[in-house]
């Protein structure tokens, strides 16, 4: 699993490469924390999610700490360009109220 961040005005950008299962959970979630708190004041966050190849109920449950933790610095969330499998899996967990497709 592989997770870029980049600034890009006052958007935060976060790029998922990979497989986001219980294995690579835990580095990337300090990844992600990491990012997010370095970049604590800007408007929003994306995560871009073309690269990602398989994603389990871990990944929902990554995605919602994300989301409460850009909750807590006043940032709104929003999922990019999902790959058919995942955006089915958040189309039905109902993910996309919480964070919206763009």
């Amino acid at each position: 699993m592989k997770l870029q961040g980049s600034r890009k005005g006052d958007n935060l950008y976060i790029y998922l490469s990979g497989e986001l299962d219980e294995h690579s959970v835990v580095a990337l979630r300090e990844s992600a924390d990491r990012l997010i708190d370095e970049n604590a004041g800007l408007s929003r966050a994306v995560f871009n999610l073309a690269g990602l190849r398989f994603m389990d109920s871990t990944g929902i449950g990554f995605l919602i700490g994300r989301y409460k933790r850009l909750k807590k610095y006043g940032m709104t969330m929003y999922l990019e360009s999902p790959e058919a499998g995942a955006d089915k899996i958040l189309s039905l967990s109902g993910l996309y109220s919480l964070m919206p497709k763009i």
